[in-house]
């Protein structure tokens, strides 16, 4: 009786095993591939900029002084179009705004809006509007920057006033400059009157990485920030500037100069970036001083 058992038991795991055998001979099998572990790290200058660099000669040494002529300082603007008026001057060797045709590229302005991406300003002759601005309290910014984005940072070359809108535009659409660039998308932002920030107070302006970066302009990307009212511990002064990529470990930023990071996969990140006080908490400034921007790599 046990033989029988046995025989048949064997039988069975036989069975058992051809039966798994012959699944997987004529069942089609797929791997799935994981998106490669992204590690950043911090790189010089790519080669392309240290080349504008170089072509640019004393121009890199300008220091371009903006004035926001309109809209002014505590103003009130009725309708949803606010014109904006810049007056360059300073020791500028040289600089001036100026998209050339062939590159697309060249010196210009980073206009922005309350805290949303920037938009470059490349001729101060052409008039350069807001379109479709909602009411409640506005914040402008504005700065000079290089072809690749890269702030100037003495001192006069960053502009901010604060003003109105009175009669605001429609929330459901964005935003625009008269060229038709989104300046703010309405939909997310939500009303305009929650925007709030003392410029006597310390201010963290986010400028880049802004947008989507293809081929060589994907690798290294820069991340660069205007500072008002506030000197990084590397500097001689109390703060820092903390960063965030994706869900990685924080990092800190000590001088104010733009760092490069290579490494970057392919598809959308976020950025993130935070003014950290003497107490090394991040320090609100109103609405301001913790920016968070995506960004898309195809290289």
């Amino acid at each position: 009786m046990k033989r029988v058992v046995l025989t048949l038991l064997f039988a069975s795991f036989v069975s058992t095993c051809t039966s798994n055998q012959d699944n997987s001979n004529t069942t089609a099998t797929s791997t799935v591939t994981p998106p490669p572990l992204q590690k950043l790290t911090l790189v010089g200058l790519p080669p392309q900029v240290l080349n504008q660099k170089s072509q640019r000669g004393e121009m890199e040494n300008a220091k371009p002084v903006l004035k926001i002529i309109s809209p002014a300082e505590g103003s009130t603007v009725d309708g949803s179009t606010v014109p904006v008026r810049l007056e360059l001057s300073g020791d500028l060797k040289g600089y001036q705004p100026h998209k050339d045709p062939a590159t697309g590229t060249g010196n210009h302005i980073h206009v922005i809006l309350d805290d949303n991406p920037y938009e470059a300003y490349y001729d101060l002759s052409v008039p350069f509007e807001l379109k479709n601005v909602m009411a409640g309290k506005h914040v402008l910014r504005v700065f000079a920057s290089r072809p690749w984005h890269e702030s100037y940072k003495n001192d006069g070359s960053f502009q901010m006033v604060r003003f109105e809108v009175r009669g605001g535009g429609d929330a459901s659409k964005p935003t625009t400059t008269g060229a038709g660039q989104t300046m703010a998308d309405n939909s997310q932002v939500g009303t305009a009157s929650v925007v709030e920030v003392d410029p006597s107070k310390p201010l963290l302006t986010y400028s880049r990485p802004k947008g989507e970066y293809k081929a060589a302009e994907a690798d290294p990307i820069m991340i660069d920030f205007w500072l008002t009212n506030a000197k990084l511990k590397g500097d001689g002064g109390e703060y820092r500037v903390r960063y965030i990529i994706d869900d990685d470990e924080p990092r800190i930023i000590d001088k104010w100069e733009p760092i490069w990071l290579s490494g970057w996969t392919n598809g959308k990140h976020t950025v993130r970036l935070e003014l950290l006080g003497p107490d090394q908490y991040p320090l609100r400034n109103g609405s301001f001083n913790i920016t968070t921007r995506e960004i898309t790599v195809a290289k």
